[in-house]
């Protein structure tokens, strides 16, 4: 009767158990799959035979195992009883001892026989961790089909359609659903607000009020070209909290909602298309038909924008709607712009701008991203040039000017080959004695011919842009393609030469032999014929960052233009004035040490000053014609 308790025996059983079955059920498989084969139909019912019958036997053990517990249980209460009696009988101690592991043995021999025979007479309610995976795994695959059986029953379900009347209260006097459901909760609500006019403010009441009981605000335009993202959305929100709480003091309250034609954004959306479609350039079509285009694109696109603000709830006056480039707005712009011409707030001026080859446009900074490089690095795809060949970028190369009329030279260094020639001068630190010998004199460029009226470039002396530590400490001169060249050539009044096209080619002014080559083609060109002439002296890596158009992905070129620019002198001073006399309260305080620094005459600061108000106010003021130089 202990043997039957016993782990080997009853694991025995189960293990022979787990072998029937699996091979009853597989003879049962090939004998479904082929059931004219009558010998398959006997080796299935012989492995079935096996399997009941040793189902059966391990049956048998279970009452037998049961009982051993029983006497196991009954020895052990006796021996109990008179240790109880006697406590401090060694020899009852150790039989009690004795008798209670065997009656743990016979307990758990018991749990084995159970394991195969769950939920028959001989279940005394033990649940196995088989048992216990089983049934989380069965609830599991029950919770993945009923999830599945309600996504499928809402994809074939019709579709929802708001059975509230287009501008009509909506009516909630029925159940409230078991679940949210976003498109049903929200439905109605906007439709309604805007028919009621609830938004829309009178202009004769609101005239009647005091001016401090009027608030209005226009809604940032957002480009007509695109979607909402979550910064117009976080706008929109603080924007509408806003505008709600004048509204609960009883002000009159216009929030102006538009859109933006997005010049830029817009035009190049419609290039691609008219690419698309017609295999034309707005050049071939001409400017009024590239305009009923963007019209066309406007009305097309526009919707999905305001429909958007809708369902964010904006509590805006729609009936105000306005679009940049509506006609009155059109006329505001022009009538704006020739009044601040008048007052010498805006002048027309030749600068250097952000130049974008591929859409033939100045872009503004924040419209130009920086790739850095950590040194030499290769570009294919490069907007204009053959797709398929690498230019080379992140290094920078070393040449040399012959000094007229001596057998000496001054090596210079660049990153960008192809504006040497642009260059006008070699500039040297007045105080660096490698050229005291050499000053007022000229070099000979390379590439001109001697009745080009920069044959030969002068050596000028700067001590503002050389620093006689870096490089040999001679800087070429290139004041067209380059910001600090430009400052150097004002200062020592030199030509500024243009040697680049809109499309990023080199012009008649870059000479007839790179005439017509687009810039990083002319840089291998030129570098090759530089080396045929024994001038070249080296390419070394050079970390710095290249500046893409954000648009287009094409390299940004620095690029004289003429451009509208504001004197932002008396705007910045007005802005200061309101901080310094305590007008404009800022938030924290710690920002009125911005203040004090600006207090100073000082022309930069005060562009700082004017931007920084520029972007602080932008979401709360109408918008205005962007501006983005200083005097």
């Amino acid at each position: 009767m202990a043997s039957i308790a016993s782990d080997p025996t009853v694991l025995a059983s189960l293990a022979a158990i787990e072998t029937a079955k699996t091979a009853a059920a597989n003879a049962t498989a090939a004998s479904k799959a082929a059931p004219e084969d009558a010998v398959l139909k006997k080796v299935a019912k012989t492995c079935n035979k096996e399997l009941q019958k040793l189902e059966k036997s391990h049956k048998e053990m279970i009452p037998v195992a049961q009982e051993l517990v029983n006497k196991e249980t009954a020895a052990l209460a006796v021996e109990q009883a008179k240790l109880d009696a006697s406590p401090d009988d060694a020899k009852l101690k150790k039989s009690v001892k004795k008798l209670t592991k065997n009656l743990s043995k016979a307990e758990k021999g018991l749990k084995l026989a159970l394991k195969k025979n769950k939920g028959n007479q001989w279940d005394a309610g033990e649940e196995t961790k088989t048992d216990k995976s089983k049934a989380k795994k069965a609830a599991k695959l029950k919770k993945a089909a009923d999830k599945k059986a309600k996504e499928d029953a809402k994809a074939n379900a019709a579709p929802w359609i708001n059975p509230t009347p287009k501008g009509q209260k909506k009516d909630t006097s029925g159940e409230m659903p078991s679940e949210y459901l976003p498109e049903r909760v929200e439905a109605a609500w906007g439709e309604w607000w805007e028919e009621a006019g609830v938004y829309s403010p009178s202009a004769e009441e609101a005239l009647k009020k005091d001016p401090s009981d009027r608030f209005t605000i226009v809604i940032p335009p957002p480009n007509v070209t695109g979607s909402l993202h979550i910064g117009h959305a976080l706008t929109v929100a603080i924007e509408d909290a806003v505008v709600r709480w004048h509204r609960m003091q009883g002000k009159s309250v216009l929030w102006l909602p538009g859109t933006d034609h997005a010049g830029i954004a817009t035009q190049t959306q419609v290039e691609k298309l008219l690419m698309k479609e017609t295999g034309q350039t707005k050049h071939d079509i001409g400017r009024e038909a590239l305009l009923e285009k963007i019209w066309e694109w406007k009305k097309k696109k526009g919707g999905h924008i305001t429909s958007q603000l809708r369902k964010l709830g904006a509590s805006v006056d729609w009936k105000r709607e306005v679009f940049t480039m509506d006609d009155n707005l059109s006329v505001a712009v022009t009538e704006a712009f020739v009044r601040m011409y008048e007052k010498g707030l805006i002048y027309r001026q030749k600068r250097l701008v952000n130049w974008c080859s591929k859409l033939n446009t100045a872009i503004s900074d924040i419209e130009v991203d920086h790739d850095d490089l950590k040194g030499k690095t290769k570009k294919n795809k490069v907007p204009g040039h053959a797709a398929d060949h690498e230019y080379e970028f992140g290094v920078i190369i070393s040449f040399a000017y012959k000094v007229e009329g001596l057998e000496e030279e001054i090596v210079v260094a660049t990153t960008r080959l192809e504006t040497m020639l642009g260059d006008t001068a070699v500039a040297v630190h007045p105080k660096d004695p490698r050229y005291t010998h050499l000053h007022g004199k000229r070099l000979i460029h390379p590439f001109r011919k001697k009745d080009h009226p920069h044959y030969t470039i002068p050596l000028i002396l700067d001590d503002v842009l050389v620093d006689m530590a870096f490089g040999t400490g001679a800087v070429k001169i290139t004041p067209a393609h380059d910001p600090n060249d430009y400052d150097c050539g004002k200062r020592h009044g030199l030509e500024e030469i243009n040697i680049l096209d809109d499309s990023g080619a080199i012009n008649v002014n870059g000479g007839d032999e790179f005439s017509g080559i687009m810039r990083f083609d002319a840089r291998e060109a030129i570098l090759k014929r530089l080396t045929e002439m024994d001038l070249y002296r080296g390419t070394a890596d050079n970390a710095m960052q290249l500046p893409i158009c954000s648009r287009s992905g094409d390299i940004v070129e620095p690029r004289l233009k003429p451009q509208w620019f504001v004197n932002t002198e008396s705007m910045a001073a007005r802005a200061l004035k309101s901080v310094v006399d305590g007008e404009l309260k800022l938030i924290p305080e710690e920002h009125n040490q911005v203040s004090i620094y600006l207090k100073k005459k000082d022309s930069h600061a005060k562009l700082l000053l004017f931007l920084f108000f520029f972007i602080l106010f932008y979401f709360f003021c109408p918008p205005v014609i962007l501006v983005n130089e200083k005097k």
